[in-house]
């Protein structure tokens, strides 16, 4: 590794000039290959992941962004500040083609719980400037962390206006708990269009993520701060459950589902700051992992798509005797394991558990509930609850994505008895723009029927939580509109979570 001088960097982002001038040397301008942002993720206390993909065209169909077949060298820096007159750390990656020309940096040797500025070079150009962070070292709770997540970023539903808020709430942490993309093709009614058809091969994929990276608001909130991240289904296809397919167009035979999730994971993978150790291996990807926030949390993230059995009853909200079977498994069996074990470390004061659909019971007045929700896996459920509560957890969290919709809930030792204890909490984000605008309603669908459930808001948004070792601040901010660009940000409603004592205290 060389370490690569300030004023390269600067002359490297002269985008526009015709010549640039590096080590000495005139360069032939070749077009801007960062037009799909940076990013930073899965940070740890001495090192973070860096992101960038080249991708100067990033829209043509055969997904690779306008490179050609070379591979080529990137340079990064990391400083501590946006100036980057000094550098804390630098070197080169190479960006291969196989990859689409995505390269994912450990920045190692880090000092613990630090603000980090990066950015890269490649081509005789510079890319945008992202803010990272490193988590507090083991035993430090360290400073107090404002952590936003999110979910459902439908393109042609709306404008990204909540990830510019995400970016302006400086965050230091962000979770997106799935449905980074979605897979459908070009709608009729969209604010805006997905280009072509419902995307099934490598190419397509690859090309949806460069569709919706190439805008600025989520490249803000990448730039603002590291991200972990899980997907849900639509990073592959609509409900589908393991090797199970819950959507019959389009049509594909078994050898062509394999193929299209082999690809879909390639491309999540590709375009995302994982680890390389998250890197897929054919059709499968390890994505479930434990990132330790020093004594502060624990993210404990879970993939609940890969290995589920599949949706009882046909799948949709059923009155469902099978979803009480004790085999059923929404998590299987290797990854239950794994997060019992690891609530029972007790590593941090909140164990919290991102994830992507809805945990706590959900049922309408007839009994029915959503088989593609924990309700669909009732022992895989309580399981889970028992295990924490047997393992003596005290401050279990529980984050979701995927309804569209803002809830907040305290989870039951006993769903059926209101009065049972309360032994644990779940915070659910709503979409950032899937489902459109809203109808803003605040009124708790079947409320009577689930007292447990605490709090509902029909509006696109985020959730801003703010971390320390006495309580969780959670502050539901929801947009005023996603059908017109830069709608403002407002808290609809705000909670407290104190620590020792599940469940939520409005605020």
């Amino acid at each position: 590794m060389r370490s690569l001088g300030r004023r390269t960097f600067i002359l490297g982002g002269l985008a526009a000039a015709s010549t640039l001038t590096y080590a000495g040397t005139a360069l032939a301008a070749s077009p801007f290959p960062f037009k799909l942002g940076v990013a930073s993720g899965d940070p740890a206390a001495d090192s973070v992941v860096l992101w960038t993909r080249l991708a100067p065209t990033p829209l043509n169909a055969d997904g690779q962004g306008g490179m050609g077949t070379a591979d080529v060298t990137v340079e990064w820096q990391i400083a501590k500040t946006s100036t980057f007159g000094t550098l804390i750390a630098s070197g080169t990656a190479i960006a291969r083609y196989a990859d689409a020309h995505s390269v994912h940096v450990v920045a190692g040797g880090l000092a613990a719980d630090t603000d980090y500025y990066y950015r890269f070079r490649a081509q005789g150009h510079i890319s945008a400037v992202g803010r990272t962070r490193t988590a507090p070292a083991a035993g430090s709770a360290g400073r107090d962390l404002v952590m936003a997540f999110a979910s459902c970023s439908h393109y042609e539903a709306g404008y990204f206006n909540a990830y510019r808020r995400i970016a302006e709430d400086q965050p230091g942490l962000i979770l997106h708990l799935g449905d980074y993309i979605y897979e459908g093709g070009v709608g009729s009614s969209g604010v805006r269009q997905h280009l072509g058809t419902e995307i099934v091969s490598l190419a397509d994929y690859r090309r949806r993520y460069a569709l919706y990276k190439t805008d600025p608001d989520l490249q803000a909130a990448h730039a603002a701060a590291a991200w972990l991240v899980v997907p849900d289904d639509h990073e592959v296809e609509n409900n589908y459950a393991n090797m199970v397919r819950n959507d019959s167009s389009p049509v594909l035979t078994a050898a062509q589902w394999t193929a299209r999730r082999t690809a879909a994971y390639k491309a999540y993978y590709e375009n995302m700051p994982l680890r390389p150790s998250q890197a897929p291996s054919g059709n499968a990807i390890p994505l479930y992992r434990r990132v330790r926030w020093g004594s502060l949390a624990t993210f404990h993230m879970l993939d609940t798509r890969q290995f589920r059995d599949d949706q009882a009853c046909g799948d949709g909200w059923k009155v469902c005797a099978d979803a009480d079977l004790p085999a059923r498994s929404l998590t299987g069996t290797a990854q239950e394991s794994w997060l019992l074990d690891g609530l029972g470390q007790h590593l941090g004061t909140w164990d919290i558990l991102g994830q992507q659909v809805f945990f706590a019971r959900q049922f309408d007045a007839a009994g029915a509930s959503s088989m593609d929700a924990w309700d669909g896996y009732r022992a895989s459920r309580a399981r889970i609850q028992q295990g924490w509560v047997d393992r003596g957890v005290r401050n279990p969290l529980v984050l979701t994505g995927d309804v569209h919709k803002s809830w907040a809930s305290n989870l039951k030792a006993d769903y059926a008895n209101p009065n049972s204890a309360t032994i644990g909490t779940e915070l659910v984000c709503t979409s950032i723009t899937s489902n459109g605008n809203g109808s803003g309603s605040t009124t708790i669908p079947n409320g009577a029927t689930n007292p447990h459930i605490k709090f509902y808001s029909d509006q696109r948004g985020y959730v801003r939580t703010t971390i320390t070792p006495s309580q969780v601040r959670a502050d539901f901010r929801s947009v005023a509109s996603v059908t017109e660009h830069g709608a403002a940000v407002s808290t609809t409603r705000s909670f407290v979570i104190a620590e020792g004592q599940p469940g939520l205290q409005q605020i």
